[in-house]
């Protein structure tokens, strides 16, 4: 049976990345506001604290939105 949390997590991300592009579409945040929101993301799990096992998670989520950011995922460009 699969991980109900990764589920969720998969939602969340679903809906946080169309709420992004949405804010964009709009014209209610600009390219460089969302990329900066998602930076403070990564930095929030770069500065996180806990277990070595948290801490590969949190470190493993900061590469994550790192590789978003670096791909353009939650921002069209032309």
């Amino acid at each position: 049976m699969p991980d109900q949390t990764d589920h969720s997590g998969k939602a969340a991300f679903s809906i946080c990345e169309a709420i992004l592009l949405a804010l964009n579409d709009h014209k209610v945040l600009p390219e460089h506001e969302i990329e900066g929101i998602l930076r403070d993301a990564a930095t929030t799990h770069e500065n996180a604290s806990g277990t070595e096992a948290e801490m590969a998670t949190h470190q493993a989520v900061a590469n994550l939105i790192k590789t978003i950011i670096a791909d353009g995922n939650s921002v069209r460009r032309p």
